[in-house]
């Protein structure tokens, strides 16, 4: 009869454990729709080309790779249209908090999110050119979110985005 409460228990913790993960990353998929919807308004800002444009859009992909100085400028001006840097062009930790609370159920990601993003930062705050800093910093967080289990499957994303698209 023990077996049995320990085995439901176990099942209980790993259910829960799953749905907060999926759940983590369903928020990561509104969040990173959303935040997307100015890629097009900092393209020419930026300097992207439009084949750098079209795979940052697949920004949390395997295959696809954090390298382009140009990916850390539009970064810059797309957290800049949500007022998620401080002057430094370092994270404004307030203001990702409530940004990323904005979303459903946004409250269960925020602080990791927020601590992904600082430790990141921290790792490459020597590097001057702030584009150079910032596709370094997107890049280490992409890992380390995946690590996490809180990165959306791409799928996961394009479905959001229609939302933000209307």
């Amino acid at each position: 009869m023990a077996a049995i409460y320990c085995l439901l228990f176990s099942l209980v913790i790993f259910v829960s454990i799953t749905d907060e993960v999926m759940g983590t990353a369903e928020v990561m998929s509104h969040v990173t729709a959303h935040f997307g919807k100015s890629l097009d308004e900092c393209r020419e800002e930026s300097g992207l080309s439009s084949e750098i444009m079209e795979e940052f859009k697949h920004f949390w992909s395997e295959d696809f790779e954090v390298v382009h100085r140009e990916l850390g400028c539009a970064i810059i001006c797309m957290s800049n249209k949500f007022s998620l840097l401080k002057d430094d062009t370092r994270m404004h930790h307030m203001n990702m908090d409530d940004y990323i609370k904005s979303f459903p159920k946004g409250d269960i990601l925020s602080a990791k999110m927020v601590e992904l993003i600082h430790n990141c930062e921290k790792q490459y705050d020597d590097i001057k050119d702030d584009c150079s800093r910032v596709v370094k910093v997107a890049a280490c967080f992409k890992v380390d979110a995946k690590k996490e289990g809180i990165a959306p499957e791409v799928t996961m994303i394009e479905a959001v985005m229609e939302q933000y698209n209307n």
